[in-house]
């Protein structure tokens, strides 16, 4: 897989149209999830594409510590459904870490993480801290790595 790291700015219409497609099949149609994806948050955020022959398969977003919460942060973690079973999950993990060390040059991050996902979290070195919560009615726990 290749990945490509990119500020909103940098990112052509092109790209920002398959990216917001690409997140509204995984979190609204896949998951049957009605919520608002266009947050306002994508200006803020360092993304992280990842690319199979030109095709979108991965995708991430960073945001420097501040912008998302007080820790750098993680979020929108995607593979597509077809391209689940290669790892790809833990190669665009592992490249968000690298992209929040390399340009925010911050070590501890947060992410806001489904629990059905947490051993997949853990095994890139995050931990739960605090209670279970409902996000857009499906379960999540928050997870820190330091």
């Amino acid at each position: 897989m290749r990945i490509d790291i990119k500020t909103f700015e940098a990112l052509t219409s092109k790209e920002l149209y398959n990216i917001l497609q690409l997140r509204s099949e995984v979190f609204v149609v896949e998951q049957d999830c009605v919520y608002q994806d266009i947050d306002g948050k994508d200006e803020r955020s360092l993304h992280i594409i990842g690319y199979e022959d030109d095709n979108l398969i991965a995708y991430a977003r960073c945001f420097k510590p501040g912008d998302y919460f007080d820790e750098a942060a993680i979020g929108r973690v995607l593979v597509r459904e077809n391209y689940r079973k290669f790892g790809y999950g833990h190669e665009i993990t592992k490249a968000a870490v690298e992209a929040i060390k390399t340009n925010f040059k911050a070590d501890k991050i947060k992410i806001s993480a489904q629990t059905y996902l947490v051993i997949f979290y853990e095994s890139h070195g995050f931990k739960t801290v605090g209670d279970r919560y409902l996000e857009d009615g499906i379960p999540h726990i928050a997870m820190i790595k330091a």
